[in-house]
């Protein structure tokens, strides 16, 4: 590029930095013009600072905000994505006056509020897990990256004054959905509910077995055949052990009984 020109004495002075930065200049604004928000990207973690990461897209650098990195809570960008990454991100916004494009690596994964509102309904009973503890109740896991409230009213049937003396960090235990709010992401418990039974989400029949549920999805409890055939070979071998079991007993005591109505049954067919 000629930066200047002296015709009097024939001198023309050129820079090679000055045309290099005016065909890198125009090679981002036609990238910047060709890249529309929403469409989806692939490219290379090029840094990672304390705000979020940087990605090359093949011409440009955009920024993924730590807030776009994941559904979930990140404390670092660092324990999402390194350096030499390649991910697939959506372009959020371009700003071609500032020359800065903001990404999303969240938008590219499904959202587990919408997936956990698809699979669930208010007055299904969930497993969870308390993960902290606040004046006006507690928080608890119910799925990956899900937490709800269990608020203090909620935890027993009795008056509670603190939630420590209902439930501790870390305990598992059933809660009932009582509200599913998705548009304000929030989940609404009660353990007291809970208590009170219910239908079992989906995916708790298939862990515990469908025979522990009626055709509601009630859990109706009961072993499987097995187990009961189980247990009851195991008594055989051992019947010192039904002293010590007041439910093993009620359960021979029953078999006894069923013994008698059936040997009824059938001294009365003879008779007859």
């Amino acid at each position: 590029k000629i930066i200047e020109l002296d015709k009097n004495r024939n001198n023309v002075v050129l820079s090679r930095r000055a045309w290099l930065e005016e065909a890198q200049k125009e090679q981002r604004e036609e990238f910047l013009e060709n890249l529309k928000p929403g469409e989806v990207r692939s490219g290379v973690v090029s840094s990672v600072v304390n705000f979020g990461a940087f990605v090359d897209l093949g011409g440009m650098d955009g920024l993924v905000h730590v807030s776009e990195l994941s559904w979930k809570h990140v404390d670092h960008p660092g324990s999402v994505v390194a350096v030499g990454d390649e991910i697939t991100v959506q372009v959020l916004e371009v700003d071609l006056d500032r020359e800065r494009i903001s990404l999303s690596l969240k938008a590219t994964q499904q959202d587990p509020w919408q997936e956990f509102a698809s699979s669930h309904r208010v007055g299904e009973l969930v497993y969870g897990r308390v993960t902290k503890l606040v004046p006006f109740g507690a928080f608890v896991q119910v799925g990956d990256g899900i937490e709800g409230l269990v608020h203090i009213s909620e935890m027993s049937a009795h008056h509670v004054d603190l939630p420590e003396q209902v439930v501790t960090p870390g305990e598992e235990l059933w809660v009932k959905i009582i509200d599913l709010d998705l548009q304000r992401r929030r989940i609404s418990l009660s353990i007291k509910q809970a208590a009170e039974g219910g239908v079992v989400s989906a995916e708790y029949q298939e862990h515990f077995g469908e025979h522990a549920y009626d055709d509601e999805g009630n859990y109706i409890g009961g072993e499987s055949t097995e187990a009961q055939e189980a247990w009851a070979e195991y008594y055989a071998e051992h019947p010192e052990a039904l002293e010590g079991d007041p439910n093993a007993e009620a359960g021979e005591a029953d078999a006894v009984v069923a013994d008698v109505v059936a040997d009824d049954a059938t001294d009365e067919a003879g008779e007859a």
